[in-house]
C-alpha cells in the first residue's frame, strides 16, 4: 500500500475546544487550546513541534499560535486555500512535510468564532469588485443577488433534482440521519435533539430548494491534529491513525462554489479527482471503507459525494438514502458524530477528528471492526480527502 508523498505518516493526536455559538474568547485562544489538547492527547509537548499548517482563511498566524502555546522554532509552515476544501489538505501538507524531512511533528489547526464573529452564510457584497481573480469571478453572480453559499448550492441542487428526479425529502434524509447521530454525541451542539423528516420539510426556506435544515449550523470552536511519522506515532500515547492516502483536487473549469459553466452541473468533478487519487494511492476501493466522513455543509452535496466517490452510481444516491444506507447500521454509515449539520461546523476539521476516533475505537457512536475511514473536505470548491487506516 502506498500513500504517495505521505508514505509512513499518521495522525497521533487530536484536540478540540467545546463547540458553541458564543465562545467568549478570541480565535487565537481557541486555537491555542485545541493545539495543546492535541499535543496532550499524543503525549507530546509544545517543544516537540516544528511545523504548523492551517487554512488560508484562519485568522491566527502560525507564529502567534507558536508563541501562545510555547512552540519554539518552526522549520515548516503552510496554508491551504479554498475554505472548507482545505480541511484534509492541511493533513496532506503536514504529512508531506514529515515524509520529506521538512519537519518531524506538524500540528494542523482551525479555529474561528464563525457564529459570534464573521458569519460565512451572510450576504457579502464585498466579494465582487476586488482587483483579484476571485473578485472577477464573483462579479458574474454577486451583483445579481447570488451572494451566499446557500444560494450557490441551491442552483446545483435544483439541477440535480431535475436530472435525477430527486426530491426535497431525499435531501431531508441526510439531515435526519445527521441529527440522529448527533443526538447521542455529548460534544454535539444538537445533542439530544433529533429531528423528523416532517420537521425538515416544514422548516423555513433559506433558498429554494434548500430548507433551513438542509444547511449546516454556524459554530464557534477549534480543532487541532498532530501529524508525525507512523513509526514514531506507534511509540506515543494513542494508537495511530495511519494516513493511507491524502489528496487534493480541482476540476476543469473550476470556480469557487459557482462552477455553473461546466458541461454538467449535477456532479462534483473535483471530488472525483480526489476520489480517484485516494483509491489509487491507498490500493483500496469503496468496498474496503467501513464508514465515511462526508463534508455536509449542505445536504445535496452529500448525495453527490456518494456518487463521485463510487459508493453508488450516478443518480442513485436518493435510493441509497431511502434504504438507510448512511445510517449507523447502513451499508456506509456517514458521519457517526453527527457531521457539521449535527455536531458543529469547524470547516471539516472535527470530521477528521471523528475519523481518528473511529480508527482508535473510542468514538461515542463507535462502529464495529473499523479499519479504513474515508474523509472529505469542502464541496463545490477545490477540495481534498483522506483515507485513514488502523495500524
Amino acid at each position: 500500500m502506498s500513500a504517495g508523498g505521505q508514505v509512513g505518516t499518521a495522525i497521533a493526536g487530536i484536540g478540540a475546544t467545546e463547540f458553541s455559538k458564543r465562545s467568549g474568547r478570541s480565535e487565537l485562544q481557541l486555537a491555542a487550546e485545541a493545539v495543546l489538547a492535541a499535543l496532550d492527547d499524543a503525549g507530546l509537548s509544545p517543544g516537540d513541534v516544528d511545523g504548523l499548517v492551517t487554512y488560508s482563511q484562519d485568522a491566527n498566524q502560525e507564529i502567534a499560535v507558536a508563541r501562545e502555546t510555547g512552540i519554539g522554532e518552526l522549520t515548516f509552515f503552510s496554508r491551504v486555500e479554498y475554505g472548507g476544501g482545505a480541511a484534509c489538505g492541511t493533513v496532506a501538507h503536514a504529512a508531506m512535510a514529515v515524509a520529506t524531512g521538512a519537519a518531524r511533528t506538524v500540528v494542523c489547526y482551525r479555529a474561528f468564532n464563525e457564529r459570534s464573529g464573521r458569519r460565512f452564510g451572510q450576504p457579502n457584497a464585498g466579494l465582487t469588485g476586488q482587483p483579484s481573480s476571485q473578485g472577477l469571478e464573483m462579479s458574474w453572480h454577486v451583483p445579481f443577488g447570488l451572494m451566499t453559499p446557500a444560494a450557490w448550492v441551491a442552483m446545483f441542487a435544483r439541477r440535480y433534482m431535475h436530472a435525477y428526479g430527486a426530491t426535497s425529502a431525499d435531501f431531508g434524509r441526510v439531515a435526519v440521519a445527521m441529527r440522529r447521530h448527533a443526538a447521542t454525541n455529548p460534544a454535539a451542539w444538537f445533542h439530544g435533539r433529533p429531528i423528523t423528516l416532517e420537521e425538515h420539510q416544514v422548516s423555513r426556506w433559506i433558498v429554494e430548494p434548500l430548507h433551513l435544515l438542509d444547511c449546516c449550523q454556524e459554530s464557534d470552536g477549534a480543532v487541532a491534529l498532530v501529524v508525525t511519522s507512523t513509526e514514531r506515532a506507534r511509540d506515543l500515547r494513542r494508537s495511530p491513525a495511519v494516513i493511507a492516502a491524502a489528496a487534493q483536487g480541482a476540476g476543469a473549469g473550476q470556480m469557487m462554489m459557482t462552477s455553473y459553466y461546466r458541461d454538467d452541473m449535477t456532479g462534483l468533478p473535483e471530488m472525483s479527482v480526489v476520489g480517484r487519487r485516494l483509491w489509487e494511492l491507498s490500493g483500496l476501493s469503496p468496498a474496503d471503507i467501513q464508514t465515511a466522513i462526508l463534508y455536509d455543509h449542505f445536504t445535496p452535496f452529500v448525495l453527490t459525494q456518494l456518487e463521485e466517490l463510487g459508493f453508488c452510481g450516478r443518480g442513485e444516491a436518493p435510493g441509497f438514502l431511502a434504504d438507510g444506507g448512511i445510517e449507523l447500521d447502513g451499508r456506509l454509515p456517514v458521519n457517526p458524530h453527527g457531521g457539521q449539520l449535527g455536531e458543529a461546523y469547524i470547516h471539516g476539521m472535527n470530521g477528521i477528528a471523528e475519523a481518528v476516533r473511529q480508527i482508535r475505537g473510542t468514538a461515542v457512536n463507535q462502529l464495529q471492526n473499523v479499519t479504513n475511514v474515508l474523509v472529505t473536505a469542502g464541496t463545490g470548491v477545490p477540495t481534498s480527502g483522506l483515507i485513514l487506516s488502523a495500524g
